[in-house]
């Protein structure tokens, strides 16, 4: 495999694309961020970055074999890190975690989007999985799932 030098013009529109997943990524974490997770916004401003940091250098190896399994790499790797993420809490016997594990490998999907041009797909992705982490935080969201539990239990 040829190792091609590239110029400071594709350097600073690596940069462009490493600030961009940087906001991206600082969005979804900021709602986990103030609700006082542990994964919050320097996480998912990390996770988003480095997705599209590897996908970005991905790209320049003029290689789609080598670029496929770059990418396919940051999902196995995001894959370890959202296992260390869930675990299951003895005192409730429900898994904890979940969400923290799905947003975080949503977010490096979005970094690798980023990494690969796809600006309007990054961009529409962050907003719905902000919106869907932010979902708890909503009065309707919190009556229906209530309204949802209570069915649950009359039928039990």
């Amino acid at each position: 495999m040829e190792m091609h030098l590239i110029d400071i013009k594709d350097e600073l529109a690596i940069a462009s694309k490493l600030i961009v997943a940087a906001v991206l990524g600082a969005l979804i974490g900021y709602d986990r961020e103030r609700h006082g997770r542990d994964a919050g916004l320097r996480t998912y401003a990390a996770v988003c970055v480095g997705a599209a940091l590897f996908t970005s250098i991905a790209g320049h190896l003029e290689d789609v074999a080598a670029t496929s399994r770059i990418v396919a790499n940051v999902v196995m790797g995001i894959g370890f890190l959202g296992a260390g993420i869930v675990y299951k809490d003895s005192g409730s016997g429900y898994s904890k975690g979940l969400t923290t594990a799905a947003t975080v490998w949503c977010t490096a999907a979005i970094g690798v989007a980023v990494g690969l041009n796809m600006f309007v797909i990054a961009t529409s992705s962050a907003f719905l999985v902000y919106f869907l982490i932010s979902l708890h935080h909503r009065s309707w969201y919190v009556r229906w799932k209530q309204s949802i539990r209570q069915e649950n239990n009359h039928t039990d």
